[in-house]
């Protein structure tokens, strides 16, 4: 077993969530995200709830369609990429994970050789 205590303190926030959207587990960043919200008393309850329209209806596509969205977005001032998976277990599709990470306003970007 792998020993995933590093998630707890990662400097982005996670958010995962079942194939139904109940959410499952917070890393300390998520939970001081969402402080407002509810924070760790998050845990347990719907993800749609926390979004309004036309979000919602995205997640909700999310959850189906077992795709990915991956996007960025300025909240007073600090950039983030928001990086949202479907996350498996032994092959079974088991629901979302939502990272956000912030990021710099201007950043560089390589071109790597194949």
């Amino acid at each position: 077993m792998i020993d995933q205590s590093w998630i707890k303190e990662f400097p982005g926030a996670i958010t995962v969530c079942d194939a139904e959207g109940i959410i499952l587990d917070m890393n300390d960043k998520a939970v001081k995200s969402f402080e407002a919200s509810g924070g760790i008393k998050l845990i347990g309850t719907q993800l749609l709830d926390c979004h309004p329209e036309p979000a919602r209806t995205k997640v909700q596509q999310l959850l189906e369609t077992r795709q990915a969205n991956v996007y960025t977005i300025e909240k007073n001032g600090i950039h983030k990429l928001i990086y949202q998976s479907p996350w498996y277990e032994n092959g079974e599709y088991r629901g979302l994970v939502e990272l956000s990470l912030e990021i710099p306003i201007e950043m560089p970007h390589f071109i790597r050789a194949g």
